[in-house]
């Protein structure tokens, strides 16, 4: 079961809205699959992306995967702890998991992210 408070790419990144800011991770199927991290590479604060910009890649031993910005912005944050520490992230994606915050200027490319329901759905599709 994912979280309802927040709203998914198909690619399994999670946003969470929250005023202005939007906070993103990866979602638990994402690090099931990868398995294995061994490296997070993030932006740096003050980098401005649109929706669907790399924002990242995250290595394991299996692969490495692309990171891609639910929403466009400008981060405000970053979460270096996690890019030190990567396998940190298969104990808690969705809180102590997040990856980057950014600053938003719109609501509507938040929107149109998928919910948990049509995520969980696309989730049973890949199995």
């Amino acid at each position: 079961m994912v979280p309802s408070d927040r709203r998914y790419l198909a690619s399994h990144e999670w946003a969470r809205k929250d005023g202005k800011t939007v906070t993103v991770g990866i979602t638990a199927f994402a690090v099931e699959h990868l398995s294995d991290l061994t490296f997070l590479s993030l932006p740096t604060v003050g980098t401005t992306l649109k929706k669907g910009d790399r924002f990242g890649e995250i290595e394991s031993v299996k692969a490495v995967s692309e990171l891609f910005a639910p929403v466009g912005g400008k981060v405000t944050a970053v979460n270096q702890a996690l890019a030190d520490d990567v396998q940190s992230l298969g104990a808690d994606p969705w809180d102590k998991g997040w990856m980057v915050k950014f600053e938003v200027a719109s609501d509507a490319e938040y929107q149109t992210l998928l919910d948990a329901a049509a995520y969980e759905k696309k989730c049973g599709e890949e199995h």
